[in-house]
């Protein structure tokens, strides 16, 4: 493994490609809504991305065709744009990924379509959270294992399953860099955290048991009991005492309708 750290002036490279991320996502955030078709949504984040000089950084990414992963309801990640019509009750999480000067930033959110069942409102709250708590341990001198066991212990204790097939990484000069950082684990455990690594950390939580399955089209995750999943994600610097965290919700919440 090659944890690769980071210096002061490539961090500030890296935050600009999250900032990109971040604003394509809140202009998703006023496109996002009933009616609309999935391949819409990310034709709009396409175009965004490219006029502010960016590259999606997932078209063609092994082989995946679109610009964004959007996943609905029980799809967990890595959902195909298509034709598909976003519903009202719907969640969508949209992932994006983007390349700017030579750096990758990437995030997640889960959006609320209409009126969302409680249950469901309550799992993409606590998938939120979870995020934060997670980024509360990235710093200097903690390990991996606290990241993952601090997410775990808080989602399971609300008698949701965590994801394992998937898990959060290093971001850098490529999308996915080590370390791996999973959802789950033990305190102390893991690769050692050290100033100036930069890492995606995005709990995948699902309603129901943990355990997902692929679909026939070779990408979309799915819950293996049909229940829904929800999925946020961060990039963050790891830092002495408090994480900087690189992309930004705001753009998104400021945004939604």
């Amino acid at each position: 493994m090659a944890v690769i750290i980071k210096t002061g002036d490539e961090i500030a490279l890296i935050k600009e490609s999250c900032v990109l991320a971040s604003k394509t996502m809140g202009e998703v955030a006023t496109h996002i809504g009933e009616g609309k078709r999935t391949i819409e949504i990310d034709k709009i984040a396409e175009e965004f991305i490219r006029d502010h000089g960016g590259v999606p950084a997932f078209l063609n990414y092994n082989g995946f065709p679109r610009s964004l992963c959007i996943s609905i309801n029980s799809e967990v990640v890595h959902g195909i744009p298509s034709d598909r019509v976003i519903k009202a009750g719907d969640i969508v999480s949209v992932d994006c990924g983007v390349l700017l000067n030579g750096f990758y930033g990437d995030m997640a959110y889960t959006f609320q379509i209409g009126d969302v069942d409680e249950k469901t409102v309550l799992l993409m709250k606590a998938t939120k959270d979870s995020l934060y708590k997670g980024i509360a341990k990235a710093i200097h001198g903690n390990r991996v294992g606290d990241i993952g066991w601090t997410i775990q212990t808080y989602v399971e204790s609300l008698g949701y399953g965590v994801v394992r097939e998937m898990v959060g990484h290093g971001v850098g000069r490529q999308l996915h860099e080590d370390p791996q950082v999973p959802n789950y684990g033990k305190k102390g455990q893991g690769v050692l955290l050290k100033k100036g690594m930069v890492i995606a950390i995005e709990p995948m939580i699902n309603m129901g048991k943990k355990e997902v399955k692929q679909l026939s089209d070779g990408w979309t995750v799915v819950t293996i009991d049909g229940k829904p999943s929800a999925h946020f994600e961060h990039t963050v610097a790891v830092d002495q005492n408090v994480a900087q965290i690189l992309t930004s919700f705001e753009y998104i919440e400021n945004n939604l309708k």
